[in-house]
């Protein structure tokens, strides 16, 4: 059924392809995370099983917006996201945690502000709400993206960084970091594409958002991994 013509193919079967891509990588990931929790020291283990869930959630969800359409896949796609996005912000805490101390503080804003920035991009895509169209269920998301890159880049969580002195959790944190604010990106761009062109173009919506979990899933498991290694003897 995926195993298709790219050439000339219509936009329907190029976003189908693209979920089957997505969910086999997915899945591949989430199997060598999980394997690689007993190469590394144990204080690397939660991170790496951090890891490995965020993909494995995200590929069981996957499998079923490969079939499903229209709203369906918004919905299916935002359960996923309000399971797995804050996880990979709470990542972040979690490699602090591993190398040095860290007040809960920064766990609560992390997860607060992720959560706040997936309710309003989903009642801004959904219309569940009268009072947040796509314009403002965009710019509210946006507002909490940036308080969340606040604290990463300049608040709590990057001074308990910078006092580490664990050159693995360092790398770690600042290659999290850069993900999260860079691979986000993709996202809301995802979202604009979609919505604000003249019409719901939502082909291309899934082909971005696509895009961005394969990148912001994936590879903040491969950071995570290599710092692992870098800190196991």
């Amino acid at each position: 059924m995926y195993v298709i013509n790219l050439i000339g193919m219509d936009p329907s079967n190029f976003t189908g392809f693209t979920f089957f891509v997505v969910n086999m990588a997915l899945l591949a990931a989430a199997l060598f995370f999980w394997l690689e929790r007993d190469n590394v020291n144990a204080k690397w283990k939660t991170s790496l099983t951090v890891s490995g869930l965020v993909c494995f959630i995200a590929a069981v969800h996957y499998f079923y917006m490969r079939d499903a359409g229209g709203t369906d896949v918004v919905s299916i796609r935002y359960i996923d996201w309000l399971i797995t996005v804050p996880l990979l912000m709470v990542e972040l805490y979690i490699v602090l945690l591993a190398v040095t101390n860290v007040s809960s503080g920064v766990f609560k804003r992390l997860l607060g502000y992720t959560v706040a920035m997936l309710v309003f991009g989903y009642l801004g895509e959904t219309g569940s709400c009268a009072w947040i169209n796509s314009t403002t269920g965009f710019v509210g998301g946006m507002l909490f993206w940036g308080l969340a890159l606040k604290e990463i880049w300049s608040g709590e969580a990057a001074d308990a960084n910078a006092g580490s002195k664990n050159a693995a959790g360092q790398y770690a944190y600042e290659n999290l970091k850069k993900i999260v604010t860079f691979g986000w990106l993709i996202y809301p761009a995802g979202y604009a594409l979609g919505y604000f062109g003249g019409g719901v173009d939502m082909e291309l919506t899934n082909q971005v958002y696509n895009l961005a979990d394969f990148v912001n899933k994936i590879l903040p498991g491969v950071i995570v991994w290599t710092a692992a290694r870098m800190d196991t003897k």
